[in-house]
């Protein structure tokens, strides 16, 4: 009898276990921010290794995401792969990495740095102000995931799982396009106010090629 209390005490107590184990669980973390939680991603105007101005707004109409990066960052390297394959994976469905580097010596870090890479997606020099526009940017990895309206629809701070990145690209691709199609003014082209294409191909060394 003594047995069969305590087996009952025994599968009572690890019942009670496993219903706290399973209240305790966090609610699974959505992929993308619902449309309405969505703020438009602040404008910038950067340079990339050529000299040439890329404005965020040359992006409107595509799924972008921003990295902010720099070369000297360990948990960046680790990043940068998997940027390179969704940059082969998905380009052809309307999307690009931009990758914004933070380095204090400027090109003259970056450039080796993109060139042993191998990095095929494009390069801008980012600075203080363009890093307060987007909330300061204390730690490095920092990435946003944007929507083809222009809205920050994620964002990731410090070393990320390939997965969280993946679910969020596929959950934007797969969204209709929305106004942004509308909002590209007609025969604009890379460059043009808000809603201006990016140009086509892939951009190793930043050059946009």
């Amino acid at each position: 009898m003594r047995h069969l209390i305590r087996a009952a005490l025994i599968g009572i107590v690890a019942l009670g276990v496993g219903t706290m184990a399973c209240q305790s669980q966090e609610p699974t973390k959505k992929a993308v921010k619902d449309d309405k939680d969505r703020k438009m991603a602040p404008a910038f105007e950067l340079k990339d290794s050529t000299g040439k101005v890329v404005k965020l707004a040359d992006y409107r109409g595509k799924v972008v995401l921003l990295d902010f990066w720099a070369t000297w960052c360990g948990p960046c390297a680790i990043e940068i792969p998997w940027f390179e394959d969704f940059q082969r994976k998905y380009k052809d469905r309307g999307f690009e990495v931009l990758g914004i580097s933070m380095d204090d010596d400027g090109w003259k870090a970056i450039n080796p740095f993109v060139a042993e890479k191998k990095i095929n997606y494009r390069i801008v020099l980012g600075d203080d102000k363009t890093g307060d526009q987007y909330g300061g940017v204390e730690a490095l990895p920092t990435t946003f995931v944007i929507d083809r309206e222009g809205r920050i629809a994620s964002v990731h701070v410090g070393l990320t799982g390939k997965k969280d990145f993946e679910d969020a690209i596929e959950k934007l691709l797969e969204a209709p396009a929305g106004k942004a199609a509308d909002a590209r003014p007609a025969g604009g082209g890379a460059g043009s106010a808000d809603g201006a294409r990016a140009e086509s191909g892939p951009h190793p060394h930043g050059e946009g090629n």
